[in-house]
């Protein structure tokens, strides 16, 4: 099995037990196990920072991993296969492309009309002009 193909599997597995903590036929030490597993995987925030030379990408090489042997452990094989089958269905959808253009036009406009309130409010307030002149009171 090469490297991709792993990583395939590990994004399956993870939409797979987010999948399986919803379902009522997965033991509850399971599901509590499993929330957390996804929520460490998806989040942000990690337990040692990336920045950190070796250890910041070691705890994501290392606990993600164990955390997701354990659940797969912990749920029902039948229960599992199930959601396997349907979190590949939905990690091979295709991606949108409008969407994520959407949302980075939402950002985008966003950020300039911070940009022009900001600049209206420093004139306003401070009486200093986006040119550095002082603006006539």
């Amino acid at each position: 099995m090469t490297w991709q193909e792993r990583v395939r599997n590990l994004k399956r597995d993870v939409v797979a037990i987010a999948l399986a903590v919803r379902d009522p036929r997965v033991p509850w030490y399971a599901k509590a196990v499993g929330a957390c597993v996804v929520a460490y995987a998806l989040s942000p925030i990690d337990l040692i920072p990336d920045f950190v030379p070796v250890l910041g990408y070691l705890d994501d090489l290392v606990l993600v991993p164990l955390g997701l042997l354990l659940v797969l452990r912990l749920i029902p094989v039948d229960v599992l296969a199930e959601h396997r089958m349907a979190a590949s269905a939905i990690v091979e959808r295709p991606v949108s492309r409008a969407g994520a253009f959407a949302v980075i036009g939402v950002w985008i406009l966003t950020a300039l009309l911070l940009a022009i309130w900001l600049g209206s409010w420093t004139v306003r307030t401070l009486g200093i002009n986006l040119f550095g002149e002082r603006a006539l009171s």
